[in-house]
Order: structure tokens, then sequence, then C-alpha cells
């Protein structure tokens, strides 16, 4: 067995290549126009229509522009469909600059604190590599908003808005995480050097105060009051004077997200299903709520999801968009591009195996405002909320077929009522703890 490519390997794969007239076909075609374009399957469109049984009215497409944001997006999201029910409003919506500045200081704070209790930990050890990997990111999860919400409240995008630094993250984080990167050098550095904890902690104080200096020079500072005016669909005007974050939040919104719990789906041997989970390492605010999953079939995640959107209420979810999706016209289907046919081979693995060989896994969050039910009322295509603007997909929004659904949704989040006893119960089980690079540890962005 040859274990170089020869020259004479590499002719014969020249030849067999020629061999089949179609693969020159498929050659020229993919060199104008590239791999989607060529494999693109036309009776998708067709078959994949943006029409739903069930379809909540929200208001109009938020944009993360460029950001990593979509995870706060999405639940803001959701959580704006109260507010405008509730306030009689057409549109409306919630800073996300506001808990973009909380995260990265709370982020900040949690990986210090890693950092604080890692410090026997070798350098070169795959722990600490992973957490200096990206000590303060875009992305995040369903759980890490819940924190935020709870310790610090919401405001309205009026209260807060988008600044460069929001809408294009790239700068801030790379000098953020530079700077954090030093800072773990210098606890670590010094931990060996004999210091106590004590004197540890007071260089992680002073730490802070630079995190929380750099935020807001790049973000402004978030308020503490603020007046909320807006006029309801009917013209009427509001105005309510020295609202405190927490305040607005329990007034305007009154969510308990606290009622809300992730669902997932990972068809792997080492997480059997009806089993809770949670990951090392993983979060923002360290005295917060933990990420915590219950691992469940597919169906069951259908299930749930359809429940909370007919009773009027939309449903935060991740997934690998990537894959087999397209902008234009806003399609996920597992058949939008036939590959097999171009390629000439197959593209055969499982949702479990696509996990654990590490070709995909949630990567970012969208929110699920409703499905189309057939004549037996299962699901065959669902309408997807996104966060990239008006100019992505139809008018912002995605159209998932249930295929599609089958294989790349990860996660969902429901409220507890939606739910039996069975699964409630298994969430409040002591959880199975991953490892803090498991794929199900991964941060939608």
């Amino acid at each position: 067995m040859n274990t170089t490519i020869s020259p004479e390997a590499l002719c014969s794969l020249e030849q067999k290549f020629d061999q089949n007239p179609v693969h020159t076909v498929a050659m020229n075609a993919v060199y104008t126009n590239g791999i989607n374009a060529c494999a693109r399957n036309y009776p998708v469109d067709r078959e994949i229509t943006h029409d739903y049984s069930i379809s909540l009215t929200q208001g109009k497409i938020t944009n993360q522009k460029k950001s990593g944001r979509c995870w706060m997006f999405a639940a803001l999201n959701c959580l704006r469909f109260a507010l405008m029910k509730k306030c009689n409003l057409e549109t409306f919506e919630l800073s996300q600059s506001y808990t973009l500045f909380y995260d990265k200081l709370e982020k900040s704070n949690y990986f210090l604190e890693s950092i604080l209790n890692t410090l026997d930990e070798k350098t070169s050890s795959r722990l600490i590599a992973h957490l200096l990997s990206s000590p303060l990111g875009d992305g995040g999860q369903w759980d890490m908003l819940c924190s935020l919400v709870n310790k610090y409240g919401l405001v309205p995008k009026s209260a807060m808005p988008e600044s460069y630094s929001s809408s294009a993250t790239s700068e801030m984080c790379s000098y953020m995480t530079e700077k954090l990167r030093e800072f773990a050098c210098i606890l670590r550095r010094a931990h060996k050097d004999g210091e106590s904890m004590e004197q540890l902690r007071a260089r992680k104080e002073e730490m802070m105060q630079t995190i929380y200096n750099m935020l807001c020079i790049s973000l402004g500072k978030p308020p503490k009051t603020f007046t909320f005016e807006y006029r309801d669909k009917d013209g009427n005007f509001h105005r309510d004077c020295d609202l405190t974050p927490k305040a607005f939040y329990e007034k305007y919104i009154g969510v308990n997200v606290n009622d809300y719990i992730s669902l997932i789906n990972a068809p792997t041997e080492d997480k059997p299903f009806y089993r809770s989970y949670s990951v090392s390492y993983l979060g923002n605010v360290i005295e917060g709520r933990p990420v915590k999953y219950v691992n469940l079939p597919i169906e069951e995640l259908k299930k749930a999801a359809i429940a909370q959107m007919k009773d009027g209420e939309p449903v935060w979810f991740g997934c690998d968009v990537g894959k087999r999706s397209s902008r234009d016209g806003g399609i996920m289907d597992t058949e939008l591009y036939d590959l097999d046919h171009l390629f000439d081979t197959t593209f055969g693995m499982t949702k479990g195996e696509r996990l654990d060989y590490g070709q995909s896994l949630m990567t970012h969050a969208m929110v699920f405002q409703g499905v189309n039910l057939d004549e037996n009322g299962n699901p065959n295509r669902w309408r997807v909320e996104n966060s990239w603007g008006e100019d992505a997909g139809k008018d912002g929004y995605y159209v998932m077929s249930d295929r599609w659904f089958d294989e790349y949704t990860y996660q969902i989040v429901v409220n507890k009522k939606y739910l039996p006893k069975e699964v409630l119960d298994v969430y409040e089980s002591e959880p199975i703890m991953l490892e803090p690079w498991d794929p199900m540890g991964s941060l939608a962005k």
C-alpha cells in the first residue's frame, strides 16, 4: 500500500476523473458559478414556501450587524413580543447594547475567576488553552441571557442605542481579549511567585476596573434610570419617568425568564436521552443561572415548540445555520443543494456523527414565529425570524423544512408548562457535567 502520492498515483487519479464526462461539465460550471449555485435543487424553492397555518405577528426585523449577538437578539425579540402586546405597539426594540455591556463585564469577571480556580493547571493543559481561546466572545446561550435579565433588567433601545462598537464588536473584543490574556498571565505568574489568594483578588479588582473603563469608552455608560415614552397603535402618547431597568422589565415585559428551560437534541452515545446536562466553565454571571439542558428525541422538541406557538408565543432556538441554507430566499432544507450528484459521492454522516467529529454544532440562535401543520397535524415547515436585517432571506424571515429541523436544530427554549412532569423532573435532577469543549457547549453567534 502506497503511503505517498506518487506521480503514477496522481496520473491514475486524473485518468479516472476524465473517464466520466459529467465531471468535466461539473468542473466547468463550478469554476464559473461556484458550488452552491451549481448544486441548487430548484424544486425545493417550489416545495418550501413562506406560508404557515400558525403564524405570529412580530415587529420589524432586527439587525445584529457585525456582531455575534444573535442569542441576545433572539431572546430580546421573544421578550419584546410581550411588551408590544401589553403596550399595543406595531413594533419595538429592546437595547441590545445594554445587554452587551453587562455580558462583557460579567464574562470578564467569569474568566478571571476561572483563571484563579485553575492556577495550578499547566499553561499547556487543554483546560487553560480552552479558557484562553475566547475569554469574552460575543456568543452565548439562553441561560446566560436569563442571568443578565435577572440581575440587570432591560431597557428600551432608545435608552441605550447602538454604538459603533456594539454593531461591530471585533475591535473592542480584540483589545479586551488581549488585556484579559495579559491579566491571566499576571495572575498565574504572581501565584507562582507566592502571592496569596487575597493578594491575587486585590489584583483582580484593579483588573476589573480596567475592563469597566474599556467598556464605557467603547459602548457608553448604561443608564441607571430613564424615561419611557411611546405612542401606541391608536395614537395615544404615554410617558413613564424615572424607571430603573429592573422596574421597566417587571412593569412592561413581566415575563419570568426562569419559567423557561432549554431542551436539546444531541443523539450521541455519550448523552442518553431524558437526562440533564451542564457544561464546565460555561457561563457569564458567576452567581447567575447555570447553563442546563434536558436531552430529548427531536420529536419532543417539536411538540413543545408547537404547543407554545399555538398559545401565541414565539420560541427561541439554536441551530447550525450555515448548513444547507441560503440567504437568497431564506431557505433551510437538507435537499437545497444536490451535492451528491455534483461531486459524484454521498454525504452520509448522521446527526450524532456530525457532532462527534466536529462537522456540526449550534452556531446561531433565531426565533420560531410560526409553523405549517399538514392535514394530519404534523409539521412540514417552520417560520424563522432572523436578526440579519431585512435583506437576508425573505424580508428578514427564513423558512425551515421539517427535515432540516431534524438534522441541524439542536436547542429550543420553552415554558415549563408545555412539558410533561417526566421532563421537568429530569431538568431538576443533578446534571451530568460535560467537558468545556463539548459540542453542546458551543455558543450561538
